[in-house]
């Protein structure tokens, strides 16, 4: 995960806002992050305006800030442990699920674009989780981890109200024409796809040597 290297960077954001949520349980924290995918993914699928798909960027940066601060709370009060990685783990796929579907099923991508994109998120999770299933150490290694995904999704969904109704927010590629969001599915379909590979190759290459 290429923007995994840069996590520390960010706690003085994270750090101050996890110490005044000390008192919470981090799980709780983890449901939370899956309500606001759930909201962003609604808000996608009703996209027929352009505050609609500002709304669902908004939802998304508020998934991935919870889903960063419930590991951090847990952290800060010791309350680490395989039951709250594993409910953490369940929680973001249900989280990119719900947010792709709605982008899917909703007016801003084609849904056979996105049946693709979904493959490449879902196998790039999984092969990360399985290397720590089969006693490798998780990998998170790739172009196409959950940081740079919820990022691009962020960037994405801002640029397409901003620039709602000109030439910005769709582009002819090769006789089709594709939206932002298409284009963003292509980018997930594809990149996710070759990190799952990349992962994959890892972990046999881990596995040989022992």
């Amino acid at each position: 995960m290429v923007l995994n290297k840069y996590r520390e960077k960010a706690d003085w954001i994270i750090k101050p806002i996890a110490i005044s949520l000390k008192k919470v349980d981090p799980n709780f924290i983890s449901i939370f992050s899956l309500i606001f995918a759930f909201l962003a993914g609604l808000f996608f699928y009703f996209s027929n305006e352009a505050w609609y798909v500002f709304s669902g960027g908004v939802f998304v940066t508020l998934n991935s800030l919870f889903d960063a601060l419930d590991g951090k709370v847990a952290k800060i009060t010791d309350q680490e442990s395989k039951r709250g990685d594993f409910l953490d783990h369940t929680i973001d796929r249900y989280s990119d699920i719900l947010i792709l579907l709605g982008i899917i099923l909703g007016p801003l991508s084609r849904t056979w674009l996105g049946v693709f994109a979904i493959i490449g998120v879902l196998m790039t999770s999984y092969m990360g989780t399985q290397a720590d299933a089969v006693g490798v150490s998780r990998d998170y290694g790739g172009i196409a981890g959950r940081a740079e995904r919820l990022l691009l999704l962020i960037l994405v969904s801002f640029l397409y109200f901003f620039f709602f109704e000109t030439a910005w927010t769709s582009f002819q590629i090769l006789g089709f024409e594709l939206g932002l969001f298409e284009l963003l599915m292509i980018w997930f379909a594809i990149a996710g796809n070759l990190t799952a590979v990349f992962r994959g190759l890892n972990t046999w290459s881990d596995l040989g040597e022992e």
